[in-house]
């Protein structure tokens, strides 16, 4: 059996909420066809039988563009579509128990709002953990004020499993994190909100990939 790897560096999360009245459906599809490798379908408000629904869907739009999917904290339903992992937080089951069920052979992400959090995270088999809110997001302002490219940096500097940086991410501030030590960016607006997902998400990997490449230079 082969461990999977955290070979991605965009980790983009859904929000029905956020398309401008397009189906969410439609709306991955482009951002796979601009090339995103890894997607995290998070609906919290939905019901668990039309959360599968969508969730199967999902899953064959992903398997055919050799993406990957996870799925946020239902760890039955991520079973039950063959899901590639699924994505916890605090308030979901312990990171040690969710992995005795997933197996060696899916990932698991795990969501991070402070150095205790990412530490134990990590410790317990966490594959990678999603920090932040690293900039102001209304959609993250539950978990109080940003925590900062500092912050994030020195979470970086700490761990063993790569860091995704989240929260207020976007085209014109993505690289200050991926500066700070982050593997790479997980957010939602900046390609589910987009005008034109396809073109957003192409834009994106590309500033990673120039972003990368400079560093390596």
């Amino acid at each position: 059996m082969t461990v999977p790897v955290v070979d991605f560096n965009l980790y983009l999360i859904t929000d029905r909420n956020s398309t401008r009245g397009r189906d969410l459906s439609r709306v991955v599809e482009e951002a796979l066809r601009g090339g995103v490798t890894a997607l995290q379908l998070r609906e919290k408000d939905l019901p668990g039988r039309d959360l599968y629904a969508i969730a199967l869907e999902l899953r064959t739009l992903t398997a055919r563009y050799g993406a990957r999917l996870f799925i946020n904290d239902r760890i039955d339903i991520a079973l039950a579509v063959g899901a590639d992992g699924v994505h916890l937080g605090s308030a979901g089951m312990p990171l040690h128990r969710a992995r005795r069920i997933v197996g060696a052979d899916r990932l698991i992400g795990f969501s991070c709002h402070d150095r205790e959090g990412a530490l134990a995270a990590q410790d317990q088999g966490a594959d990678f953990i999603t920090f932040g809110p690293v900039f102001f997001t209304p959609s993250k302002a539950a978990y109080g004020d940003p925590v900062g490219l500092q912050r994030l940096a020195e979470v970086c500097g700490l761990l063993r499993i790569p860091v995704f940086a989240i929260g207020g991410i976007n085209g014109g501030n993505m690289e200050l994190p991926i500066g700070a030590g982050a593997q790479g960016i997980a957010l939602i607006s900046a390609i589910i909100a987009a005008a034109d997902p396809r073109e957003a998400a192409r834009d994106l990997l590309f500033r990673l990939s120039e972003r990368k490449d400079r560093h390596h230079a």
